[in-house]
């Protein structure tokens, strides 16, 4: 195992490359303006696409559009705007509780800071990331399904859990590209390295995969 680590470290400029041309213009696919409604809309995303969760936010932010709104929202209309998105009585919950915080704890605006985050309800290590990347310009590593899974593939780590899975890609990636590479994977996993079948003869980053298929 030693030597796949590293050689997936000596091949790590390679794909870096060969990402940010097959994805140049990669960036968040939730549909948000500003911190809070990019906060909600990933609370939104736990188990569920970001085409679905683009389909409810409209209509939801129209109806509550602020943390006191959120905050304050009655359970039941909540709950009824979110139901497509799955689990919608524990993401109404979160919703609700992280607005109340960031009304009497952070003066009504979403906190800029990963340890602040991660005090909001329904607030984990990826949703913290998401939101100071692509709020804040803070780099972050958001480790999604697809980020766990293709850094497995890759042999850039060889842990499950996403915040060890985090730690990893934090020493080998460059800081200032946490945010880029994150989403550039991400758009990988959703349009080619499906997680049941990855199309491997039209991937970009095959040559430098060792666990590509050959038999497809």
């Amino acid at each position: 195992m030693m030597g796949r680590m590293s050689r997936a470290r000596l091949d790590f400029p390679k794909v870096r490359r060969a990402l940010a041309r097959a994805y140049p213009q990669a960036d968040c696919e939730l549909r948000h303006e500003g911190p809070l409604q990019l906060l909600v809309a990933t609370i939104l995303s736990a188990q569920c696409t970001d085409r679905r969760v683009n389909l409810v936010t409209p209509e939801l932010f129209r109806r509550f559009p602020d943390a006191r709104a959120l905050a304050g929202a009655p359970p039941g209309a909540l709950e009824k705007l979110i139901h497509s998105t799955g689990f919608f009585r524990a993401k109404a919950k979160s919703i609700r509780s992280a607005c109340k915080d960031i009304l009497e704890r952070y003066d009504g605006k979403v906190p800029g800071t990963q340890t602040q985050l991660l005090t909001l309800r329904g607030v984990g290590r990826k949703t913290a990331n998401v939101v100071l990347g692509h709020a804040f310009g803070i780099p972050g590593i958001t480790v999604d399904t697809h980020v766990g899974r293709i850094s497995r593939l890759l042999g850039w780590t060889r842990q499950t859990d996403p915040v060890k899975v985090e730690k990893d890609l934090m020493r080998l990636w460059p800081q200032p590209e946490w945010t880029t590479l994150s989403q550039r994977i991400i758009w990988h996993g959703r349009r080619c390295c499906f997680a049941r079948k990855p199309d491997c003869p039209r991937c970009p980053l095959a040559v430098w995969c060792p666990s590509r298929r050959v038999d497809t």
